[in-house]
């Protein structure tokens, strides 16, 4: 599918042999054109060598012979040549449709994936051949020298306004086809993403196939993210992940909004990659966290990292479980590894309540004073046990902080120092808000790091 009319005029066409009939006396630029276009059907497979000849030598495209073969070129020329002398002659189309090979022409080669400049640089060469032959022709007949010029400007703009015609239908086609094309691409990609999503992908012919459809390796760093989507304002985090040097291909599912981001690539120790877990420890998963916050607004949970595409389907579930565990609507984002205990607890309403009572029960039963003893409890272990820094952050005096993390041994029994204690209301302080309590017992989140590491935080009763 070369180049419609275009490739009629290619060079490349020799001249008929014959004797040439006169033309000036056969009248009207009608009878003209068509004796010209009858003469040069009669010899159209030279003028498609000539012009395929002068194509090649003018595009490294087609000189290549990839994706369009010489034979290929060939064909569709012909075809050009003979609809552009037909129309130009005012002859019956062959096959009805003097369109027809403009368009497959324009069809074929944005299929081939050539590039539409290329097509309309080929069809312009083509009308240069088309009208130097035509030309060669007009001087052979014409009596006089003066008569040639003069014919030879009369037929110049029909001759062009014919390519141009057929350039437009080229150029028309073809991009209708690259919109065509585009389009079975993106439905192939969704398709391919949602069965990798759907953990269909152990083929690893699935697999490979949702790679190459997706552009991206098979094996790399990959997290999955479910964001809860706002019909009116969806997240859309693609822009922002991209402005970070990340790759991501989103689709809404089930009322939120999926994708699988590709991480970049991590340096450890000694310049070589590495694997690095605990929380916040990976730079790009905080740099994916902060656009996630702040650029989208979306509640989103993320998925622990993965290195196969094969492996999406598990991870789209803790992602999901992650996103459960987050309050709605509050814009927060989080990775699995930091949401364990409240993954654990989310949807056992049952064990979560009874963790509270447990642990908790008697400092929840105090009314009034409940509130501020829970806030500073959070505090307290959020800051590894130090009541220096939990008075800090609540604006109060150390003493405060240790008199309330007195209080709350004295009610639930348990010692400030012991680190079963400190994990117990670590888990507790988690799990209220899925122990179905009323809204006024919930307090600040304490990280359960900081309650496993109590027993190592700063020594002293109740912490200093």
């Amino acid at each position: 599918m070369t180049h419609s009319p275009a490739t009629a005029g290619e060079p490349g066409a020799a001249r008929a042999g014959g004797t040439p009939t006169p033309l000036g006396a056969s009248g009207g630029s009608g009878a003209l054109r068509r004796s010209l276009a009858t003469a040069m059907l009669a010899d159209v497979d030279r003028l498609t060598d000539r012009a395929v000849d002068d194509i090649r030598a003018h595009s490294g495209t087609y000189a290549s012979d990839t994706p369009v073969t010489r034979e290929d070129l060939w064909e569709i020329c012909r075809d050009n040549l003979r609809r552009a002398l037909e129309d130009f002659g005012g002859l019956p189309p062959t096959g009805g449709d003097s369109e027809r090979a403009a368009r497959e022409t324009g069809r074929r080669r944005a299929e081939q994936g050539v590039p539409l400049d290329t097509v309309l640089q080929a069809y312009r060469r083509g009308g240069r051949v088309l009208w130097q032959v035509m030309a060669e022709h007009l001087r052979s007949r014409a009596g006089r020298q003066s008569d040639s010029r003069d014919l030879e400007l009369d037929m110049a703009s029909e001759v062009w306004e014919t390519i141009d015609h057929y350039s437009v239908a080229m150029a028309d086609a073809y991009r209708i086809a690259q919109l065509e094309l585009q389009s079975r691409r993106d439905t192939r990609r969704v398709a391919l993403f949602e069965a990798l999503l759907d953990g269909r992908a152990d083929d690893p012919a699935v697999a490979s196939a949702a790679a190459a459809a997706l552009g991206v390796p098979a094996v790399d760093r990959y997290v999955v993210v479910v964001a809860a989507q706002d019909p009116a304002a969806p997240p859309h985090p693609a822009p922002a992940l991209e402005a970070q040097g990340m790759w991501s291909f989103w689709r809404p599912r089930s009322g939120r909004y999926a994708g699988i981001v590709r991480l970049p690539c991590r340096v450890v120790h000694g310049g070589r990659p590495g694997t690095v877990t605990g929380r916040g420890a990976d730079p790009a998963v905080r740099t994916l966290l902060a656009a996630l916050r702040e650029r989208t607004g979306a509640t989103a949970g993320v998925s622990p990292e993965f290195e196969r595409l094969s492996q999406a389907g598990r991870a789209l579930r803790l992602a999901e479980q992650t996103l459960r565990t987050l309050p709605a609507g509050g814009g927060e984002a989080a990775v699995f590894d930091d949401r364990l205990a409240e993954v654990l607890l989310s949807g056992r309403a049952d064990i979560a309540e009874r963790i509270v009572t447990v642990h908790l029960g008697p400092v929840l039963a105090t009314g009034g004073e409940r509130a501020a003893l829970l806030t500073t409890l959070g505090a307290w272990l959020d800051h590894g046990c130090s009541a220096s820094r939990a008075a800090e952050q609540l604006y109060c005096h150390r003493n405060t902080v240790l008199n309330r993390i007195g209080r709350i041994a004295e009610l639930t029994g348990r010692s400030s120092e012991s680190g079963e204690a400190r994990l117990g209301w670590a888990l507790a302080l988690r799990a209220l808000p899925y122990a179905g309590l009323a809204p006024e017992a919930a307090a600040p989140e304490a990280g359960l790091e900081a309650g496993l590491d109590a027993t190592a935080a700063e020594p002293g009763p109740g912490g200093t």
